[in-house]
């Protein structure tokens, strides 16, 4: 029979964390923090930073909510020499603090619809990613928008077209990148004042030195004067072209439709000349159809037996294979969706209003920017790591490693304790405290 032995020790279990939270302040994250979110106590104090700090190692640690901090995670990362771990009472009142006043639009049936554009906090989101080099002044970026529905039973939550209530922010990525969140109430359709909440986002990208090289969206994004925005600001973009009759008609009178195959899927093609609007622009409609499965026994109606489906685009460059292949690859974006609702807390909104939750989303938008950094600096030296793993992941194969800080020679020594990976830690942690 084995013997259980309770030693009496400070070991942590979290203690990748430590590598973290001396890269967010080796970067400089916490100074650029405080200087654009201003101090946010001139003596004594949590400023800003350390409230940033906190939230991010509630997730880089495991947890799912705020509350984490303080029963399980404070005792084990204040032993950190230096280190200022908040209560979670004090993230959120600092959350709290950011929220600014959100806009109501009036629609012409009188309905009202507030949206939140926190453009402070998003100028703040590409100014943390330049700093840490995953984005670079004068770069070109491959963008992707899309509205995102997120259910919540909140006070101010209104019911939305998807049975639920909730919000239905706007978010703007580059590739593995968050760099646009406005919210907006469930209540709000995705393509109300949607020109106004994209040349926002345009606007922030351009003052920081960034331009658009690529855009691509869903139908939801198919206005007319989103689309003259388009051209005049990106190099090319990609849209879904809604469906309507008179261009189902010229379909099905099409006789030019070319049989190819699209990543494995079997497919006719042809490309128009887009005159619905804007037509002396001359933009290129690329249509794919697919011919539809019949039940037993079933019959189409004549023109009815395809599925067609249309982007709208100003690159006539490429083929039709191309233009395909590249609006498909907006299917990345969705998957940033479900890595924020399931890896950085967008399933569990902390508060009750949607100012507050707004500034909670652009947070932890900021963490998983973050999480991208680290990644990159981790990945090219550990073992199991890559730079498309999950959180969960990166928790079990870096951040639980115990480890202990001891003082030696008047100096803190943070002491690892593992067999197999210690070259590994060594060689990052030295990197970082070196």
């Amino acid at each position: 029979m084995a013997k259980v032995a309770i030693k009496y020790d400070n070991i942590v279990p979290y203690g990748g964390i430590f590598y973290a939270m001396n890269e967010f302040k080796r970067a400089g994250l916490d100074k650029l923090v405080d200087g654009r979110l201003n101090l946010r106590c001139a003596n004594y104090g949590y400023q800003y930073s350390d409230i940033m700090l906190a939230l991010f190692c509630i997730y880089l640690c495991g947890g799912d909510h705020i509350e984490d901090i303080t029963t399980i995670l404070n005792k084990y990362l204040s032993t950190a020499p230096d280190a200022r771990i908040p209560s979670s009472d004090t993230i959120a009142r600092g959350l709290k603090e950011l929220s600014a006043m959100s806009i109501a639009y009036t629609s012409k049936a009188g309905n009202v619809y507030a949206h939140d554009p926190a453009m402070k906090l998003n100028s703040l989101m590409l100014d943390m990613a330049l700093l840490l080099g995953l984005l670079k002044k004068g770069q070109g970026i491959d963008v992707d928008f899309d509205n995102e529905f997120i259910p919540a039973e909140k006070s101010d939550a209104l019911y939305s077209y998807k049975k639920q209530r909730g919000y239905f922010p706007g978010v703007m990525t580059s590739g593995p990148l968050i760099i646009g969140i406005e919210n907006r109430q469930g209540n709000s359709n995705v393509k109300f004042e949607q020109v106004e909440e994209l040349t926002r986002m345009l606007d922030n990208i351009e003052a920081h030195g960034l331009y658009v090289r690529m855009f691509r969206a869903d139908c939801g994004s198919f206005i007319k004067e989103l689309v003259e925005e388009l051209f005049l600001r990106t190099e090319t973009f990609y849209l879904r072209a809604s469906s309507c009759a008179d261009r189902r008609q010229m379909y099905e009178q099409c006789k030019d439709w070319r049989h190819t195959s699209v990543n494995g899927q079997d497919m006719d093609v042809a490309s128009f000349e887009f005159t619905e609007f804007l037509s002396d622009w001359h933009l290129r409609l690329v249509v794919q159809r697919t011919k539809m499965d019949a039940e037993q026994g079933e019959r189409f109606l004549p023109g009815m037996e395809y599925m067609y489906r249309a982007i709208l685009t100003s690159d006539h460059n490429s083929t039709e294979e191309q233009v395909i292949d590249k609006y498909n690859q907006r299917g990345a974006c969705e998957k940033n969706f479900d890595v924020q609702n399931n890896d950085f807390g967008w399933a569990h909104l902390p508060f009750s209003t949607m100012e507050d939750n707004t500034v909670f989303l652009l947070f932890t938008a900021m963490l998983k920017n973050f999480y991208q950094y680290l990644l990159s600096k981790v990945s090219a030296i550990f073992p199991g790591i890559d730079m498309k793993s999950r959180l969960k992941r990166f928790v079990f194969a870096f951040i639980v490693v115990p480890a202990k800080w001891v003082r030696v020679a008047r100096q803190w020594t943070l002491n690892i304790y593992t067999k197999n990976r210690w070259l590994h830690y060594w060689t990052i942690f030295n990197a970082s405290y070196g």
